[in-house]
């Protein structure tokens, strides 16, 4: 009997434990299906999207110098006993022309991504107006998955290379439909600076951690961990935007607006502006990140761990700035364009005393300022795109996110080719006075904004909708009141317009609606 009564207990038990996990899987699917949590839900998917682009962005820079290295090295011994087997190598010339052959390496692997990101963007933006944006941002995480494999398997520099140049495809749809989900997520302005100042700050901790997290883990572990450690949280959020999102289900687009096209957004003045200046306040970055270590050993004779940890400290003034912008632009939201030229006139003066550094405590705060000024422009300029196109274009936001993509990728292909040739040719000194001056001179050009928060928007995406035949009683009701205003019977108050032949469109579609249910007047 005791024994019938213990199983009888544990089958109680187990049958209250079931219940209670299909109560709470319940829950979750109601928590789920709820807009706000699943808005909420939808910007932790990007966020980690995006942190996890500027991790595998970033943490090859301790890695793959290295490790090329070593394969250079070993490559020459190897020839060089095949073909001289009975001499010894000059180790001064040798040693210096593989050093050459790295750096040219090095350059174009660390500038291919932003390259074939830059070439993909273009058409990457008008994919995402076509067909939404989840499953780009799918698309996006899949190819991230397949590159990070792929770096972790490398053990030559063409694999390298194919799997850097991968991620920048990846990139091109990842970021565009993540940054332009939240702006048609977020269609307040306050919340919508929130939301994409969050997404900042997780791409700018993305960026500066990484170093330090591929290093160490290089150091200890080997050079696959940090790339397996990166593939499964790309897994991870993948499955997460499958169970949440279901990009393959329901896939109607009759009644979303058919997005501008990209050209047409590129010749925007008021766009034009702001693709410039992320491009422009980004270069020192770009610029900054392949020169200074060496830079910083010839002139400082720093130490390993001190290059390695460069840019960690600038990671807190970013979030500050954009902590900053955010609040400032919720109480003042017609200073977003002087946010952005004050950023700007910040990271020209930063740049221009960081050659003044004599030692690594010295080197922080321009790098800090550098990264201050960054996040003031990056956090104002984003969401002014998304608001320019809803009052100037569709509010669709695919091609326009893929033209800050571009802007970036602009800052970010050039830097690794482009600042090398000018410090060998003028010198560090030069390279930041340049790039300080360039951005002190195109803050001016942001007064071409001041007056966009007066800007009203001339149809709204309904009135798109309508310029193609009308689809049932609402949109019927929407085009005789446009026709009426165009034709001079604009209706006031809460009357409804009547066409030019007296048919009021709703007493029309009522009538018909209640006869076809037997409820008609009699």
């Amino acid at each position: 009997m005791d024994g019938e009564g213990g199983s009888s207990g544990l089958a109680k038990s187990a049958a209250v434990k079931l219940s209670e996990m299909g109560e709470r899987t319940k829950q979750l699917g109601t928590a789920m299906r709820d807009p706000l949590q699943q808005r909420r839900i939808i910007l932790v998917i990007v966020c980690v999207a995006l942190l996890l682009d500027n991790m595998l962005y970033m943490v090859i820079v301790p890695i793959i110098p290295d490790y090329l290295a070593e394969l250079e090295s070993e490559q020459s011994e190897h020839v060089h006993l095949v073909m001289h087997p009975n001499t010894s190598a000059n180790s001064t010339s040798q040693d210096k022309n593989i050093k050459d052959n790295l750096d040219v390496q090095i350059g174009v692997l660390f500038a291919s991504k932003a390259i074939l990101q830059l070439l993909v963007n273009p058409l990457s933006g008008t994919f995402i107006d076509r067909v939404g944006y989840d499953i780009p941002l799918l698309i996006g995480l899949t190819v991230m998955f397949v590159s990070t494999c792929i770096f972790a398997v490398g053990e030559n520099y063409a694999t390298l290379f194919v799997a850097r140049s991968l991620q920048g495809l990846g990139s091109a749809f990842a970021d565009t439909s993540g940054i332009a989900m939240i702006a048609d997520k977020y269609t307040e302005e306050s919340e919508r600076s929130t939301a994409l100042g969050i997404a900042l700050a997780f791409i700018s901790f993305g960026s500066l951690v990484a170093p330090p997290f591929g290093g160490v883990l290089y150091e200890f572990a080997g050079k696959k961990v940090p790339f397996i450690v990166l593939a499964c949280i790309c897994l991870a959020d993948g499955f997460l935007l499958l169970t949440v999102i279901k990009p393959f289900s329901n896939r109607t687009r009759e009644n979303m607006p058919v997005g501008t096209p990209i050209y047409r957004l590129m010749i925007d003045p008021y766009i034009a502006v702001v693709a410039g200046a992320l491009t422009v306040c980004n270069i020192p970055l770009a610029f900054l990140e392949p020169t200074i270590a060496s830079w910083m050993e010839t002139t400082m004779h720093s130490s390993q761990w001190e290059m390695g940890l460069t840019w960690l400290p600038a990671f807190f003034p970013h979030v500050l700035g954009v902590y900053i912008t955010v609040k400032l632009a919720a109480k003042n939201p017609n200073l977003q364009w002087f946010y952005g030229a004050l950023g700007m006139v910040i990271i020209g003066a930063s740049s221009c005393t960081v050659p003044a550094c004599k030692s690594f405590g010295q080197l922080i705060a321009p790098l800090c300022g550098i990264c201050f000024g960054i996040a003031l422009v990056d956090t104002a300029l984003l969401p002014t795109l998304a608001f320019l196109v809803d009052v100037r274009h569709t509010s669709v936001y695919g091609s326009v996110y893929a033209i800050a993509d571009i802007s970036y990728s602009v800052a970010y292909a050039m830097g690794p080719i482009v600042a090398s040739q000018i410090v060998h040719s003028l010198g560090f000194v030069q390279l930041n006075l340049g790039m300080g001056l360039v951005n002190v001179l195109y803050a001016p050009a942001l007064l071409l904004l001041r007056n966009v928060c007066q800007m009203k928007p001339s149809h709204s995406e309904r009135d798109n909708l309508l310029d193609e035949a009308p689809q049932g009683l609402y949109d019927t009701i929407k085009m005789e009141e446009r026709r009426a205003k165009k034709k001079g019977y604009s209706s006031a108050g809460n009357c409804l317009s009547v066409d030019e032949n007296g048919f009021e469109p709703f007493r029309a579609q009522r009538s018909l609606s209640e006869e076809s249910s037997g409820l008609g007047y009699t």
